[in-house]
């Protein structure tokens, strides 16, 4: 299963997303800081499943109808920084929809996620990514779950690996950086969260119009070997 995420930079580089998905056809697209009210319901063989409400800059994820179905589609309102209670720039953070496969004929649980902006803490962040990740469980509770977007951690991921694997999750980055806007804040902004599924490698693409550059995330379902007989 191919999975790209893209922050759009307010929108900036939504024209790009029609030629992400012809070149890359990824399976699902997982978007952040794109304007709701001016999405296509589809992009190419990709359906729109739902984007975030309580803000004109959200997020949205797009799934390829033919391969999957939408069970169940919500979106979450996660810890606010002072930025966000200051200046109101997103109420929901966390788009997370359970789909069937068709192909695969089983269920799993994937997410659009827009951490704090830089001026808040590391904590607080580091709080955001563990609320989303126990907020997806209730959407189906012990599905294989990939949790992909911005996470705007730009130093010490491997403390935040650590705490996200001590949740039981694996926390993957990919092979190049992915955020270049300004000088002293480049390096790996988006990443994958992921439990159940085997992570084959997180490949960042093209830069664009973004600050951010998309990546492609390669999964497949985790194979669970059965314990031998006593």
């Amino acid at each position: 299963m191919r999975v790209i995420s893209y922050n759009l930079r307010k929108h900036r580089a939504s024209g790009e997303l029609v030629g992400i998905v012809e070149r890359y056809s990824p399976d699902i697209l997982c978007l952040q800081e794109c304007d709701t009210q001016d999405l296509p319901q589809q992009i190419h063989d990709l359906q729109l499943a739902d984007a975030t409400q309580r803000n004109r800059l959200g997020l949205a994820l797009y799934y390829d109808a033919e391969r999957f179905r939408a069970v169940r589609i919500q979106a979450f309102a996660l810890k606010k920084s002072l930025h966000d209670r200051l200046l109101q720039p997103a109420h929901e953070r966390l788009i997370g929809v359970r789909l069937f496969d068709n192909e695969a004929q089983r269920e799993l649980i994937v997410a659009s996620f827009h951490a704090a902006p830089l001026t808040a803490l590391n904590s607080l962040r580091r709080h955001q990514i563990k609320s989303a990740l126990g907020e997806l469980q209730f959407l189906g509770p012990g599905l294989p779950t990939l949790m992909v977007g911005d996470y705007n951690y730009p130093i010490f991921k491997e403390s935040l690996g650590e705490k996200v694997r001590d949740s039981g999750y694996d926390l993957t980055l990919s092979d190049k950086r992915t955020y270049t806007r300004y000088k002293f804040f480049r390096g790996h902004f988006d990443l994958a969260t992921s439990v159940g599924l085997d992570i084959a490698g997180v490949e960042t693409l093209a830069r664009g119009s973004s600050d951010h550059m998309p990546i492609l995330v390669d999964a497949d379902y985790s194979v669970v070997v059965p314990a031998s007989a006593p």
